[in-house]
């Protein structure tokens, strides 16, 4: 696609506000349909309004013969996913894209996936905001089957975004790992 409009501060605040969607394909036609929307998107210049496509693939390890080879696949079958902008006429050209059934949604709504999904995934590395909180402090869960309980710091790892926490469960202080946007600091 278009360099000279990649590195432009508006490009880049657009592609903030996109969100990935699911779209559902025919068996078989996952890559097909990734080429045919990137091909539309920089032939039709929809470059501000669909950002990324992509098929998730995870990779396996095929034991044939006592031969051990490591192989990819398809995290999901029939199902592309589209990082973009949802207007009348990006919906309109992916939702037509030759081996395109539909958008994962009610109706010819689609629902973006949530961050937690994209990172479960592993489509997009997330930048999740770094937090200041140090072993020792006090916070509060704010999700999870903890929400609402307070707890101490125990341990915190930046790079993974998770922390070890003690919560009182039942009078008893027990250690429980979380991710750093289930909390808050006291």
């Amino acid at each position: 696609m278009n360099e000279d409009i990649r590195q432009t501060e508006e490009y880049t605040e657009r592609a903030k506000q996109a969100k990935w969607y699911v779209v559902h394909t025919y068996s078989g036609h996952e890559n097909k349909v990734k080429d045919n929307i990137e091909k539309l998107v920089e032939n039709r210049g929809f470059i501000d309004d669909i950002f990324e496509v992509t098929v998730p693939m995870e990779e396996y390890i095929d034991n044939k013969n006592g031969v051990r080879t490591v192989k990819e696949r398809k995290m999901f079958p029939s199902y592309v996913l589209v990082k973009m902008i949802i207007t009348d006429v990006s919906w309109f050209l992916v939702r037509n894209t030759r081996g395109v059934t539909g958008f994962v949604g009610p109706g010819s709504k689609p629902v973006p996936l949530t961050d937690k999904e994209v990172r479960a995934f592993g489509v997009q590395t997330v930048v999740l905001p770094e937090i200041d909180v140090q072993v020792g402090d006090q916070i509060k869960l704010v999700d999870g089957p903890f929400e609402g309980f307070t707890g101490k710091v125990d341990s915190v790892n930046q790079e993974k975004q998770k922390l070890k926490v003690y919560v009182s469960v039942f009078g008893r202080d027990t250690l429980v790992e979380l991710d750093f946007q289930d909390i808050e600091k006291v």
